[in-house]
């Protein structure tokens, strides 16, 4: 009488630890195509009013390419504007065999959201933030 649930508790716990093993196995087996990419740098070059973005990434190909996805500019309660731009790399599928480093730069010629606080995000847990001014002789 005592037995069986114990057994069934044991049987239970076997599945679970087995079910531990796979999952980890499954991980550590998988290639690593989803490295995410990252910020090695980011400048507003003033001289002609771009976003100098430098980023990290691994793949196979060396020639990845970023662009900008931006959101809504915001007016915050206390004060100035902020925008966020989501950086899309043109590979993010590559098997992340190789590191890389590329520097791409985003004109803001055509951002109205100035002077603002610029919110870079690459993958969900990379961010940068930076301050970029009012285009040069737009009034305040």
């Amino acid at each position: 009488m005592w037995s069986e649930p114990l057994r069934g508790a044991s049987l239970r716990a076997q599945a679970m630890a087995s079910a531990r093993v796979l999952l980890l196995a499954t991980v550590a087996a998988m290639p690593h195509a989803a490295m995410a990419d990252n910020f090695a740098a980011v400048r507003y070059d003033a001289g002609d009013d771009t976003l100098v973005v430098t980023m990290q990434y691994r793949g196979t190909d060396p020639n990845h390419l970023f662009s900008l996805k931006w959101g809504r500019c915001k007016n915050p309660p206390g004060g100035g504007r902020q925008i966020v731009a989501e950086v899309i790399d043109s590979q993010w599928r590559d098997a992340a065999r190789d590191d890389f480093v590329t520097t791409t730069r985003f004109p803001l010629s055509d951002l109205s959201c100035r002077p603002a606080k610029i919110t870079l995000r690459s993958a969900p847990r990379f961010y940068y933030t930076i301050q970029v001014p009012a285009r040069a002789g737009a009034s305040p």
